[in-house]
């Protein structure tokens, strides 16, 4: 049972908003406050009016019969599936007064969800709430529900999901409920505790009046029963397992859940010598999140999972194999997922197809993306109204790249040493990506805020002398108008910098000692008037200048503020040029005769 459909009125960042969800793994993204966390909680609080109704009016209390119904009052102190500081807080701008054209009961937020039931018949659910006295009313506002119609089970698990020391045991309604109030955590061993008793069930079925169990139903049990995948899972990413302690209703009074850890050799684990099992609230808080969402993936009591942030404490690399996995579990035990996460490494390894992107404005709030380029936007921020240098773009119009801090320092000494004004109404944006990132970066801020022009610079490192000329044009690239690539004609910025007076100075040693060193320990001579030429000697040309400069323990801007007018190499003086001619009225130097076809 999967969501097709999200409605939402007047709920934190959304005023109005219409969301159609695909089946799978949805992976959530956008900028900082752009409502991926508010959309997850939206379905949360969902389902938490669904569960409270229910526990209070039963299920009849969800079918079309019931709607115009009196509301349901719920004190603050009973509201649960979300923290806030207060219950406005649910509203758009804290704003829960009706208005009373389009409000006339003062009923002013709601949230409907519309899914396909297993006939395939379409069903929906929708819930009003309203704010009196500091008390939260809800009543059904939109149903097409009969009374045997079974509804979509929620689950929603936060950064930190409130997993306790002690944890009771709790009947399947109580679970259900908990987990509709947004306390997914602690519930979380009563879930292992069902999950090993049912496997055990199985087990002793499978092997009954045997010996042991069948090789042939071992293998099927690995590969479907959800304590088995989640053991196995705990084995190879952790290698651990979950110890459950023998629990009697009669005798116990918690339920005790230890993690075992050893080497793993198949689907056995041999405990580390002298390793003693402890409790699992001991682990570190990516093991409990790994831990917690693998539990609700696998749980047969939950149809739609969302994730805050799963990935917030775990290695990179175990991020997207997170992901890999919710994939595999969500397509085994029909769940479907919505994942919402900051990760650069997830973004970078979905197919777009699977990533719904929050924006924080415009038309329409939500669009799952269609190609990998629109990825770009949201690595960078693109579409964040919270982003210092996307403000700048969309001031000045025109955006200048540049590989690191320490060459626009370089750069900026260089300039005022030669008299020449740096531009003001140029926004710098720092990446160490390629040409072709740095266009596809580009054009989503040209189709974001209008015609943007560009500069690109960034060094040879190790490509060969002749891809760039004396005009500093990166020969790699066929790049459309408004777009202009550069390319330093030597290996990095700093061999720009290799002149013995100013690395003498900024050393505070003697030219003499730095000639010496140049000369004995890498090879370079002859300093002078054509050491500045753009077409120096290839040893210049190819020397590895940050190694030289780290020799004399120097930082490359000192070195840079210590250099005369008359010592600034050629391509510097290029390069200053170009950007004085970037930045005037024109945008791109000669862009009018710039090639626009056969792009990358």
């Amino acid at each position: 049972m999967k969501l097709t459909e999200v409605t939402i009125k007047r709920f934190k960042q959304f005023t109005e908003e219409n969301l159609k969800l695909r089946e799978g793994v949805t992976i959530v993204a956008g900028g900082n406050n752009a409502g991926k966390s508010s959309l997850l909680q939206a379905l949360a609080v969902w389902e938490f009016c669904k569960v409270a109704i229910v526990a209070e009016k039963g299920t009849t209390a969800l079918t079309g019969t019931s709607l115009g119904a009196q509301g349901l009052g719920i004190g603050d102190d009973e509201f649960s599936p979300i923290n806030i500081p207060t219950l406005n807080h649910l509203w758009t701008n804290l704003r829960s007064s009706k208005n009373p054209e389009t409000d006339p009961d003062g009923y002013t937020l709601s949230i409907g969800c519309t899914w396909r039931d297993d006939a395939d018949a379409e069903k929906r659910l929708k819930f009003s709430l309203s704010l009196a006295n500091d008390r939260l009313f809800v009543k059904l506002s939109d149903s097409n529900l009969d009374e045997d119609d079974r509804t979509p089970t929620i689950a929603y698990l936060p950064p930190f999901a409130g997993i306790s020391a002690r944890e009771e045991r709790a009947t399947g309604a109580m679970r259900r409920r908990r987990i509709g109030e947004g306390l997914a955590g602690a519930v979380l061993r009563n879930l292992l505790l069902d999950m090993r008793l049912e496997n055990v069930a199985k087990r002793d079925s499978l092997g009954k009046d045997k010996t042991r169990v069948p090789e042939k139903d071992l293998v099927k049990l690995r590969d479907e029963d959800p304590w088995e995948i989640l053991q196995q899972t705990l084995r190879e990413v952790f290698s651990a397992e979950i110890l459950m302690a023998e629990f009697n209703e009669e005798y116990h009074s918690y339920i005790q859940a230890n993690v075992d850890k050893g080497s793993v050799a198949g689907y056995k684990l041999t405990r580390f010598p002298k390793y003693k099992p402890h409790d699992l609230m001991v682990e570190g808080s990516g093991f409990l999140q790994w831990l917690s969402v693998y539990t609700l993936a696998t749980s047969p009591s939950t149809d739609i999972l969302l994730f805050d942030e799963p990935d917030a404490h775990l290695h990179a690399a175990l991020q997207m194999q997170m992901v890999e996995r919710l994939a595999m579990l969500s397509g085994q035990f029909e769940k479907q997922v919505l994942l919402a996460t900051h990760s650069t490494e997830i973004i970078r390894s979905t197919d777009p197809h699977n990533i719904l992107e929050v924006r924080n404005s415009g038309q329409s709030r939500f669009r799952y993306l269609t190609e990998d380029s629109q990825k770009t936007g949201l690595l960078v921020g693109i579409g964040s109204d919270y982003a210092p240098r996307i403000d700048q773009v969309r001031k000045k119009r025109r955006v200048f790249f540049y590989e690191g801090k320490s060459d626009r320092l370089i750069l900026q000494a260089l300039s005022a040493i030669a008299e020449v004004e740096w531009p003001e109404n140029v926004a710098e944006w720092q990446t160490s990506e390629s040409v072709k990132e740095r266009k596809k970066i580009w054009q989503l801020l040209s189709h974001e805020y209008g015609e943007i022009t560009a500069l690109s610079l960034r060094d040879r490192d190790d490509e060969a002398s002749g891809t760039t000329g004396s005009d500093l044009l990166d020969k790699g690239w066929k790049v459309p108008e408004h777009f202009k690539a550069v390319k330093w004609r030597r290996r990095y910025i700093e061999a720009y910098l290799i002149w013995p007076e100013a690395i003498a100075q900024a050393a505070k040693m003697s030219r003499s000692k730095v000639e010496s060193d140049l000369s004995s320990k890498f090879g370079l001579g002859s300093f002078d008037d054509r050491w500045k030429r753009t077409d120096a000697a290839q040893a210049f040309m190819d020397a590895r200048a940050k190694d030289i400069l780290s020799h004399f323990n120097v930082r490359p801007v000192d070195v840079a503020k210590n250099m005369r007018a008359e010592e600034i190499c050629e391509d510097i003086m290029t390069f200053f040029s170009i950007l004085k001619e970037f930045a005037g009225e024109g945008g791109i130097p000669g862009s009018e005769a710039k090639e626009s076809a056969g792009l990358f």
